[in-house]
């Protein structure tokens, strides 16, 4: 299997794992896109001016191409949003220990999970294609074509305010615990 590297924008380490079905997880930590700077208290009002955010991507490779919407594919996205959410909430919880404001988005609504919902939600899929510049397939809903993948791509977010180096060494913590293994390219 063939697992592309994904870079944060500190240009530290990718971190590329395989879940223990096989299918290749990727992480990466960026700083926000311009949309969510301007819009950060309408996605998430508890957070006021937050100077230093990061955005957190989780890209889970999924069996099938999430393009058509059949039962097969909605069981299979609900599986990926589920292990992403108990992911997610490790992390999360684990940062906000550290004292550092953290919220995962829900893949399904766009609203956060911890946090009171905003007035708009957050597109993980729009944020997916501007800080990693993949493209889209537009038809029932969009779609995120992964270079390695395909549409074979289930994507999340998590935003924190915690500087990357703790974020990385966090993930990697949280995902070892849920039986995601770091990997070499």
């Amino acid at each position: 299997m063939n697992y592309s590297r994904v870079y944060t924008s500190e240009q530290a380490c990718p971190i590329n794992l395989v879940a223990e079905t096989g299918q290749a997880v990727q992480i990466s930590i960026h700083a926000p896109t311009p949309y969510i700077c301007a819009n950060c208290e309408r996605i998430l009002p508890d957070w006021k001016r937050q100077p230093f955010l990061r955005v957190v991507i989780v890209l889970q490779q999924s069996r099938n191409q999430l393009v058509e919407k059949t039962t097969e594919v909605e069981t299979e996205k609900e599986c990926l949003r589920e292990k992403f959410m108990i992911f997610g909430c490790d992390l999360a919880f684990n940062l906000r220990d550290r004292g550092y404001l953290t919220d995962l988005i829900d893949p399904r609504t766009g609203y956060p999970l911890l946090s009171h919902p905003g007035a708009i939600p957050h597109d993980d899929t729009a944020v997916v294609k501007a800080l990693l510049n993949y493209p889209l397939i537009k038809n029932q809903c969009r779609v995120l074509i992964h270079p390695d993948w395909g549409a074979a791509v289930y994507p999340s977010i998590l935003i924190s305010e915690a500087p990357p180096i703790a974020i990385e060494l966090v993930t990697k913590s949280i995902a070892a615990m849920h039986g995601w293994k770091e990997i070499d390219d």
